[in-house]
């Protein structure tokens, strides 16, 4: 196994209203689908986000499309209306979430989106 950042995995889609944040996390490649459910789970991604403390993260699957998305509660501080802070925005907090570290297993390497991995 490997540990690499999610996006080498799968990109994403955001989108915010209020104090929630959505968002989607879809594979590059169908083989990535299984990895994605495993290790991709809502408890996951609250320990990703924990420094927002999240009042819920619920996963909805979408296999026909190799994709999830996630409804994080109360991360926004309040909504990007009331936020001073403009990274509270749906769209920057899908970056942290793609930089979430996902194990792939070797002969999986090869598929993975971006540069060559050093052995």
């Amino acid at each position: 196994m490997k540990t690499v950042p999610l996006y080498r995995l799968a990109h994403g889609r955001t989108g915010d209203k209020g104090d929630r944040s959505n968002i989607s996390v879809i594979a590059w490649r169908p083989e990535f689908w299984p990895l994605l459910v495993e290790q991709v789970t809502p408890d996951a991604v609250k320990a990703q986000f924990a420094h927002r403390q999240p009042s819920a993260a619920n996963r909805y699957l979408l296999p026909k499309l190799h994709a999830m998305n996630f409804v994080l509660d109360a991360v926004l501080d309040g909504g990007v209306n009331d936020a001073l802070n403009l990274d509270t925005h749906g769209k920057a907090l899908s970056f942290l979430l793609l930089d979430m570290p996902v194990d792939v297993p070797h002969e999986l390497l090869p598929l993975l989106a971006g540069p060559d991995l050093p052995a």
